[in-house]
């Protein structure tokens, strides 16, 4: 049980990696530097690095992520 559990682990790791990769992605493409991330949607610099790199991905912070970015939310969901 304890490998099943370490390989849920990892794919849920993975998983918020992804959207985090899928976030810094979105925002390079529309030309926003983390500070004008920050600006659009109302979150710090911080929170935004942090759900780029993978450490946060909560749906109400990735929602207004979205809305500045001017994409769906499902874009940043797991597959």
């Amino acid at each position: 049980m304890t490998n099943a559990m370490s390989n849920l682990d990892v794919a849920t790791c993975r998983g918020r990696v992804d959207i985090g990769f899928a976030v810094k992605q979105s925002r390079e493409a529309m030309g926003y530097s983390v500070e004008d991330l920050s600006l659009t949607c109302g979150l710090t610099g911080t929170e935004i690095t942090r759900i780029e790199l993978g450490a946060d991905v909560d749906p109400a912070r990735l929602r207004r992520i979205a809305a500045a970015l001017q994409m769906p939310t499902s874009a940043f969901r797991l597959a």
